[in-house]
């Protein structure tokens, strides 16, 4: 019989063991279900009584500096700890639920970041991304949904930029998600007044040569990031768009000028992380057998660049242009063909009305 801490203890190893993104603790009407996401997929590992999973949340929520009280209202919290001498950061969230409060802590694990040539599927792209590094200045954006990777590419940009130029590398971030050397990382802390456009404003007082934006949120931010490409910095940010053109008319949304867009705007990139077929079990993977693999996924990028991005910014002002880029859907079909990437993946990542 585990006490609280060490059933806390060991679901954090277990799930570090196991690669887990995403710890869920969720209560039922007669128990709690606890689960691991593992590749984008959600697996059952335990089972717990209700007022084990009430003492459970209560000890993340106390280790987390939440409050253990309030369990009507959502919180966040965080909290770092060291699995098998290796940092691990916490990101903690409950929600109010019919059954009680639920949990989701997702776990950061403060690795070495690896080199972007082993997490693209296609080395053309890989390439294509570094080159835009040698920009003096100009923007990059980076799209796709919750979990595509954005961050792990951007941190293998920075490692890249770090390596091959003698360049002043500023981050502003929420969370900062991983710790690196020599790069100054700033922490947005909505609640002390630090916001990203804040943030932003202070990063350029300090002679940055490359920003990092965690997120282009809304209009204010979209602006000090276009300023920023204009005067002379490079700046890499996310953005939340279905694929690579939609970033351009998510930026005319928040009120930049076509002309501004066309200026500074060097290259948009579409990510999704997509599993890898299995070359043992096929399209269907087991758990055991997926654990042993060390890589079961890849990144792949819709990239939107050059003679492609400036037919995009024409069709944006109204004009009628004939584009050919290769689209996700289409760089999905290749992997499939290739062997790469299992079946399912179109119907998973591809949505098309023609289809």
């Amino acid at each position: 019989m585990y006490t609280i801490e060490s059933l806390s203890g060991k679901l954090i190893e277990e799930a570090c063991m196991m690669n887990a993104s995403d710890i869920h603790i969720v209560p039922g009407e007669n128990d709690a279900v606890i689960r691991f996401r593992i590749d984008d997929e959600l697996f059952r590992k335990h089972s717990v009584t209700r007022n084990e999973c009430a003492r459970l949340i209560s000890h993340f929520k106390f280790l987390s500096s939440m409050d253990i009280g309030e369990r009507r209202q959502p919180q966040s919290g965080a909290l770092t700890l060291h699995v098998k001498n290796r940092p691990v950061h916490l990101r903690m969230s409950t929600l109010p639920t019919i059954h009680e409060e639920s949990l989701v802590i997702r776990i950061l694990s403060q690795t070495s970041t690896q080199p972007l040539a082993k997490l693209s599927l296609f080395p053309s792209a890989t390439a294509k991304l570094l080159s835009f590094l040698k920009h003096s200045h100009g923007l990059m954006i980076f799209t796709g949904p919750t979990g595509s990777g954005k961050t792990t590419t951007l941190y293998s940009l920075i490692e890249y930029a770090k390596r091959h130029f003698n360049r002043n590398i500023i981050t502003l971030e929420d969370p900062v998600e991983s710790r690196s050397e020599n790069v100054l990382q700033v922490q947005v802390n909505e609640k002390a007044g630090m916001t990203y456009s804040a943030g932003l404003k202070a990063v350029l007082r300090h002679d940055p040569d490359m920003i990092i934006l965690g997120e282009i949120r809304d209009a204010e931010t979209a602006k000090i990031a276009v300023r920023a490409a204009l005067t002379g910095h490079l700046v890499l940010s996310s953005m939340h768009a279905k694929n690579a053109k939609g970033a351009i008319y998510r930026l005319l949304e928040l009120g930049i000028d076509i002309t501004e867009i066309e200026q500074t705007l060097i290259a948009v990139s579409a990510q999704r992380l997509v599993g890898l077929t299995c070359p043992f079990c096929g399209d269907r993977c087991s758990l055991y057998c997926r654990l042993s693999r060390s890589v079961r996924r890849a990144s792949i990028f819709e990239l939107l660049y050059g003679k492609s991005l400036q037919l995009c910014v024409k069709e944006a002002r109204g004009e009628y242009v004939i584009s050919r880029t290769e689209t996700l859907k289409l760089l999905i079909r290749k992997g499939i063909a290739l062997g790469y990437l299992p079946s399912e993946a179109y119907e998973r990542w591809v949505y098309d009305e023609t289809d």
